[in-house]
C-alpha cells in the first residue's frame, strides 16, 4: 500500500468529451430536469388539491412523484455543472454521499412500486373491501417501509465502501457516482463490497418482485374473468400505467446491477433510463393514461 498514491477527488467522465456535444447535452438535460421537476410537482399539487384523488392509489402516486424529484436531483445538478465545467471533479466524500442518496432513492422507488402493485390488486380483485383493506394506517406503513428499506440498504452498502482505498486512476467512466462504477478504482480488494451489493440487490428483488408478480397474476386472472370487453378495458386501464412504469424501471435497473461494471456507454444509457428518464415519464404516463388525473388537472387550471 505504501507504493500507491491516494487522492481526494474523482473525475466524472460523463457522457461525452466533445465540447460541442456537451453544450447540446446541457440544453437537453436541463430541459429534461426542468420538465421532471414541473411535471412531478404539478402531480403532487393536483393530488393534494383535489378531494376526488384522496384515495390510496393517488396517495402512493404523490409519494412516487416526490421520490422522482429526489431521484433526479441526486445526479442532474452535478451532471449539468460538469457539462459546462473544464474540471469535472467531485470530492471522494461528495461522491460517496451521492452514491448513498442514489441507492436510497432507487431502493425506495422499487419498494414503493411493489406497494402500488398490491394496491391495484386490492382495487381490482377485491373492490368491495378496497377501502377497508387499503386503509390509511396501512398505506402509511407501506410508504414508511419503502423509505426505510431504501435507507437501510444504502446505509449498509455505503458504510462498507469506507473500507476501500482509492488510488491510481481517479477517472469514473460514468456521469454520477454509482457504486458499481467505484469498485474498479479501488486498490484494495472490493470483492466483499460486490457480494454485499449483489446480495442486497437480490434481497430487494426477492422482497419486491414476488409481490408485483403475485399482484399482476391475480389482476390478469380477474380481468380475463370479466364478461364484457368494455369492463376488461376499464379494469386494465386502471393498472396499465403502473405496469408501464414497473417495466421501465425494473427492466433497466436489474440489467445495471446484475451485469458487471465495464464503464461502457450502454451502462451510462441504462442508468440514465431508470434514474432520469423514468422520473420524467412517470407523471406523463399517469396523467395521459388516467382520466381522473386529467379531469382533476382541468379543474385546477380552471380555478
Amino acid at each position: 500500500m505504501d507504493n500507491f498514491t491516494f487522492f481526494t477527488e474523482f473525475i466524472l467522465l460523463g457522457l461525452s468529451a466533445d465540447c460541442r456535444i456537451q453544450t447540446l447535452l446541457f440544453v437537453v438535460f436541463l430541459g429534461i430536469y426542468l420538465l421532471t421537476l414541473v411535471g412531478n410537482l404539478v402531480m403532487i399539487l393536483v393530488i393534494r388539491g383535489d378531494s376526488h384523488l384522496h384515495i390510496p392509489m393517488y396517495f402512493f402516486l404523490g409519494h412516487l412523484s416526490f421520490l422522482d424529484i429526489c431521484f433526479s436531483s441526486v445526479t442532474m445538478p452535478k451532471m449539468l455543472q460538469n457539462f459546462l465545467s473544464q474540471k469535472k471533479s467531485i470530492s471522494v466524500w461528495g461522491c460517496i454521499t451521492q452514491s448513498f442518496f442514489f441507492l436510497l432513492c432507487g431502493c425506495a422507488e422499487a419498494s414503493l412500486l411493489s406497494a402500488m402493485a398490491y394496491d391495484r390488486y386490492a382495487a381490482i380483485c377485491h373492490p368491495l373491501l378496497y377501502t377497508m383493506v387499503m386503509n390509511r394506517p396501512l398505506c402509511m406503513v407501506m410508504v414508511s417501509a419503502a423509505w426505510g428499506i431504501g435507507v437501510l440498504n444504502s446505509l449498509v452498502n455505503n458504510l462498507f465502501i469506507h473500507k476501500l482505498h482509492f488510488c491510481g486512476s481517479n477517472i469514473i467512466f460514468h456521469f454520477c457516482c454509482e457504486l458499481p462504477s467505484l469498485f474498479p478504482l479501488s486498490c484494495t480488494d472490493p470483492t466483499a463490497n460486490k457480494f454485499l451489493l449483489s446480495g442486497s440487490s437480490a434481497f430487494l428483488g426477492l422482497l419486491t418482485l414476488p409481490l408485483i408478480l403475485f399482484s399482476y397474476s391475480r389482476i390478469i386472472s380477474a380481468i380475463l374473468n370479466i364478461c364484457s370487453s368494455e369492463g376488461q378495458a376499464k379494469a386494465f386501464s386502471t393498472c396499465s400505467s403502473h405496469l408501464t412504469v414497473v417495466l421501465l424501471f425494473y427492466g433497466t435497473a436489474l440489467f445495471r446491477y446484475i451485469s458487471p461494471a465495464s464503464g461502457s456507454v450502454l451502462e451510462r444509457v441504462v442508468s440514465i433510463q431508470y434514474s432520469v428518464i423514468t422520473s420524467l415519464l412517470n407523471p406523463l404516463i399517469y396523467s395521459l393514461k388516467n382520466q381522473e388525473v386529467k379531469t382533476a388537472l382541468q379543474r385546477m387550471l380552471r380555478q
